[in-house]
């Protein structure tokens, strides 16, 4: 069982992308929204070295920005 967290704002296209991905894949995951909360957006630049999002945490590797190639690798999706 993978875990997943994204690091999201509500304004972020990339973030829905990568949304819509997890859901497609039936893939679940915890999404955090750093917008009205500090202490997740400091734990988002701490995990990632980043302020923008989306920020991914797959199992512990981070993943930047919508990377599907990276996140099927990392969720054993296969693309059909």
């Amino acid at each position: 069982m993978n875990t997943v967290i994204i690091y999201t704002t509500s304004t972020c296209a990339y973030c829905k992308m990568a949304k819509d991905f997890f859901r497609e894949h039936k893939i679940d995951y915890k999404e955090i929204n750093v917008e009205s909360d500090p202490a997740a957006a400091q734990e988002m630049i701490n995990k990632s070295g980043q302020m923008g999002v989306p920020v991914i945490d797959v199992n512990g590797e981070i993943v930047v920005g919508f990377d599907q190639t990276k996140l099927s690798q990392l969720l054993g999706v296969v693309e059909e």
